[in-house]
């Protein structure tokens, strides 16, 4: 059963993000109106040492008001490669240049509600460079072994699906 999106009508927007009601026909014919949310690609990178430990962020996140550990994201600006967005985003959050990034996996997070696809890389070599020029976006970077990535999740220390996944995905290629 496919719902056809007839139009759109930008109710607000910046340069990160539009609000859009839309004219949804569903597949009996009946019409309702779909608020959405357009964003940019975001980009995600982080590193797992020869120890098998990956750096991570841990921060608080207002809008949910609570902590989680996360990887090192944020939007792809204008005609920006996404794996260089990914680089910037995690010297710029951390203060480790990564070596060559991989993909690891695309992942839309809320796809009933945004547009949003989420790009996350990784590597295997960092250089640290020192303090993260965006030092206010964690309370704390850590190297955390990732054996412990499936009890992080379990607990609810990694309340971010995308970055969940992305952990476990990493857990089993380097643990197997």
């Amino acid at each position: 059963m496919r719902w056809k999106n007839l139009r759109e009508l930008t109710v607000y927007e910046n340069r990160w993000f539009q609000v859009n009601l839309a004219d949804v026909e569903l597949p009996d014919g009946r019409h309702l109106d779909h608020f959405l949310i357009r964003l940019r690609p975001v980009a995600v990178a982080t590193v797992v040492n020869a120890a098998n430990e990956v750096l991570l962020l841990w921060r608080h996140r207002f809008i949910t008001d609570n902590w989680g550990w996360e990887l090192a994201a944020g939007v792809v600006e204008d005609g920006e490669d996404i794996a260089a967005a990914a680089a910037r985003e995690m010297e710029e959050e951390t203060g480790w240049r990564p070596g060559p990034l991989r993909h690891l996996m695309s992942v839309e997070p809320s796809n009933g509600l945004t547009d949003a696809r989420h790009h996350i890389y990784w590597t295997d070599e960092a250089e640290y460079i020192g303090d993260p020029e965006d030092g206010f976006e964690s309370d704390r970077r850590e190297w955390v072994p990732l054996k412990l990535v499936p009890d992080l999740i379990a607990r609810g220390e990694v309340p971010a699906a995308n970055m969940a996944a992305a952990l476990l995905l990493l857990h089993h290629i380097r643990l197997g």
